[in-house]
């Protein structure tokens, strides 16, 4: 996935979930921050940032904040992307499930009480249900999730345990939005809820994987396989 038109600036304050004041050149301009997490370990004074110039009539800012370098590592932070980023891996093959060809594929499906991202038809009838989370937490060189508590995460996971049931294969997949990483893990101290049900949904069958990101300034893409450990 590539963005257009990015600049370098430094960020200087995040006054809300939505907005981050950064500085390009010494000029002060206000970004629009495309992750409303708490990514209080990457917003930092002074931090490196990479803003996507983006003006229109129907936006309150010229800016969006894309990236951010923490040490020597960059990290996306756009949580609009993994989903968009997964979809592309899976349409060439990065992502494999068995190595199939899909004979329908669709984003935003809707299943009981839920809209998960991905869901998938191989040829052969297999019906695959996939819910994506970004992970932009980094500790250590591992990527865990999440990094704040989260009901509604717990919630898909549950839902994907149900959906079992219905004979639909259940995929979690984990999108570490860097590299590189050594493995990635739940977040259990930030919500021991999310990673005792992500345990019970694995052992139930739901599949729990990991790939991190190739990731540039403009650009994020999916590369390979990591390991998890719940």
């Amino acid at each position: 996935m590539k963005y257009n038109n990015i600049i370098e600036a430094k960020f200087l304050k995040r006054p809300n979930r939505f907005i981050a004041h950064c500085s390009i050149d010494g000029t002060e301009v206000i970004a629009h921050v495309k992750n409303t997490g708490r990514c209080a370990e990457l917003l930092i004074s002074g931090a490196t940032v990479y803003l996507e110039h983006a003006p229109s009539p129907t936006r309150k800012t010229d800016y969006s904040l894309i990236a951010v370098k923490k040490g020597e590592l960059l990290i996306n932070m756009d949580s609009q992307i993994p989903n968009a980023a997964a979809y592309e891996a899976i349409l060439d093959g990065t992502i494999s499930f068995g190595g199939e060809a899909f004979s329908f594929t669709r984003r935003e499906f809707k299943y009981g009480a839920s809209r998960f991202d991905i869901y998938l038809e191989t040829v052969s009838g297999r019906k695959i249900l996939v819910e994506v989370k970004g992970v932009t937490l980094e500790r250590d060189g591992v990527a865990t999730f999440p990094d704040a508590p989260t009901a509604r995460g717990t919630k898909h996971i549950y839902e994907l345990a149900e959906a079992l049931k219905d004979g639909y294969e259940c995929v979690i997949l984990f999108v570490v939005q860097f590299n590189p990483v050594k493995y990635f893990e739940p977040n259990k101290l930030m919500d021991p809820k999310l990673a005792k049900t992500l345990k019970e949904a694995s052992n139930a069958g739901v599949k729990v994987v990991a790939f991190n990101c190739r990731v540039k300034p403009d650009e994020m893409a999916i590369q390979e396989q990591v390991e998890v450990r719940l």
